[in-house]
């Protein structure tokens, strides 16, 4: 499925989350020297303007990253991913959003590595261009050369043959389209293949949450899944439209999770309701394989 274009997307609150998270899972694999490997099955193009063409159309960064920019009240983990996002916007002004290639490579070390895939021809190319930008403005010395790998195809299909990595360490990120039904048993099955290979393994899935049974039913299949344990936070911004148009909500699915990483989202997740959210039906959701209590949070209006 081609038509989907994740510019339309970027830097919503669906994206603030997967980046968040994101970040902090490789923070918590760079505390070790040994290099560690990531692969993103759905790369996108890499960076996205937000002044101009698919993103402005609807603006819905303004539902995410645009109310976080100006805060000076910033947990340290959200300070991080927002200034992640300043390292493209130098001069203070939020023009371009990086997706999740650049959180990744930036947030990386020399001796780590990163594979990207993705299908679409055009985000193919300019995930292509836009890492060449990123080279010409950096010393020859710490150019991305073999750090990184574009490959223009199903990332699906390409996860195989990269499992497991060299160093036995390693982040897996998977967010699909999810336009076709098909989507939700591909990622399934893909978690289920790639755990076979890649056992320890960290896997990272971000999902809409929707009202659909496919959309629901996938965290349920997933913490089924033969893991060492899961995590999975959902982040509501606003109650549902009658018509069910629009994403209101999203969550990380994340298997093999760093034992960091639940207790920071139960400061970080209050927070994020309350800057986000936009009516009472704002909240999220924290649950763990390791533990039996599903943590909430609402917003109060």
């Amino acid at each position: 499925m081609l038509s989907y274009r994740h510019a339309f997307h970027a830097g919503n609150h669906a994206d603030v989350l997967k980046h968040l998270v994101t970040i902090q899972l490789l923070d918590y694999l760079g505390q070790k020297d040994t290099a560690y490997t990531v692969i993103d099955t759905h790369a996108g193009a890499g960076v996205y303007a937000l002044d101009g063409g698919y993103a402005s159309k609807n603006a819905e960064f303004e539902t995410g990253i645009s109310r976080l920019w100006s805060r000076k009240d910033l947990p340290p983990a959200l300070a991080e991913y927002v200034n992640v996002v300043r390292k493209l916007n130098p001069d203070g002004k939020l023009r371009f959003y990086p997706g999740s290639p650049y959180c990744a490579d930036v947030t990386m070390r020399e001796q780590d590595r990163l594979r990207l895939f993705e299908l679409h021809p055009s985000d193919s190319k300019i995930l292509t261009d836009n890492f060449r930008k990123l080279d010409a403005q950096r010393s020859h010395s710490n150019s991305r050369g073999k750090r990184v790998m574009i490959t223009q195809g199903d990332g699906f299909v390409g996860l195989k043959a990269l499992l497991p990595p060299p160093s036995r360490r390693g982040l897996v990120l998977i967010d699909p389209p999810y336009e076709v039904k098909d989507d939700y048993r591909l990622v399934k099955n893909t978690l289920e293949d790639a755990l076979l290979r890649f056992s320890t393994g960290t896997y990272a899935v971000w999902y809409p949450v929707l009202n659909r049974m496919e959309s629901r039913q996938l965290p349920d299949k997933l913490k089924r899944l033969k893991a060492n344990g899961w995590l999975n936070v959902t982040l509501t911004v606003k109650t549902p439209s009658p018509d069910g148009f629009g994403l209101h909500s999203s969550g990380m699915f994340v298997i093999n999770p760093p034992y960091t990483l639940e207790p920071l989202l139960k400061e970080l997740m209050p927070y994020l309701v309350k800057t986000l959210g936009t009516d009472s039906g704002a909240g999220f959701t924290l649950e763990s394989g390791a533990t039996a209590a599903v943590n909430t949070g609402t917003r109060r209006v």
